[in-house]
């Protein structure tokens, strides 16, 4: 047989195309009134990638539009120019596979543990029962099995949390969105509630995009770091966290290479947050 016959037979297999990120901002720029009819942008010429199943932190000056990269990948908001794009296609309302989990609780205060957890797959079409089912599994995950029958206002900071997560994970997303969920959190029950983030996401697959102001927190949770430009915001740089998981993080803070990467990614940030300071001494706002 002439090898043109077996070319034929068999043609050539041409290996798998890579998935398309997670999530992609290109070129964005986000502008708005404020109330008083001015235009202000909060966002220009803005790229960010994230991987599928790569967990990202953004850190950056206050009001420099961290929260404003979350709206846009969500729905909430669109650009004004550019592109945004989650799973591979642009980017026309609320994704259903796009988890958020925000800074105050939104829980219903009227609903015990259990039925708040179970909210989500109900709303989706879940039959009850099994929905009902699905949440106590998800709420024993989280350590609050012996709390299901309990209300909101009985639970402390960092239970509501946990209930928070068990919320949101329970809906399988692709994305999760996180805005300083913890922000609010005495350090303890802060270093508990990470832990216990690492370890839900890591047999999730999900990717995350998580916005905070303590660059401590977003070395040690995230692969990658994105220190943003006082507003209006764009990336200025891009850190990868070579850090082995699994993490612990009452550990990692002592670790010689974290410290090493605090260090360099603080010298890059605080240029930022000193021109944010300055704007506002300027302007008063």
């Amino acid at each position: 047989m002439s090898l043109q016959t077996l070319e034929a037979t068999h043609p050539p297999v041409l290996p798998a195309a890579a998935p398309s990120p997670a999530i992609e901002l290109e070129n964005v720029t986000r502008r708005f009134l404020t109330p008083d009819g001015k235009s202000m942008t909060a966002l220009h010429d803005f790229t960010m990638t994230v991987d599928r199943g790569e967990f990202a932190c953004v850190v950056g000056p206050t009001g420099c539009g961290k929260s404003t990269t979350l709206n846009l990948v969500t729905g909430l908001a669109k650009p004004s120019a550019g592109e945004v794009r989650v799973m591979g296609g642009a980017v026309t309302g609320i994704h259903k596979d796009v988890g958020f989990v925000f800074q105050a609780d939104a829980l219903f205060p009227w609903r015990s543990v259990l039925d708040n957890v179970a909210a989500g797959p109900i709303y989706r079409g879940m039959p009850k029962a099994q929905a009902y089912e699905k949440a106590r599994d998800w709420i024993a995950r989280v350590g609050l099995a012996r709390f299901e029958k309990h209300y909101p206002h009985q639970l402390s900071g960092g239970m509501r949390k946990r209930v928070a997560l068990a919320q949101t994970f329970i809906n399988e997303p692709k994305i999760l969105l996180m805005d300083e969920p913890f922000s609010a959190l005495d350090v303890q029950t802060r270093t508990l509630m990470q832990d216990e983030l690492l370890s839900l996401w890591s047999g999730s697959g999900a990717s995350v995009v998580f916005v905070t102001h303590d660059l401590e927190e977003a070395v040690a949770l995230a692969d990658k770091v994105y220190v943003l430009t006082a507003g209006p915001a764009t990336v200025k740089s891009v850190y990868h966290i070579d850090l082995p998981r699994p993490r612990v993080m009452e550990e990692i803070r002592y670790d010689a290479a974290f410290v090493e990467k605090c260090r360099v990614i603080w010298n890059d940030l605080r240029e930022e947050v000193q021109i944010g300071q300055q704007r506002t001494l300027k302007t008063g706002h």
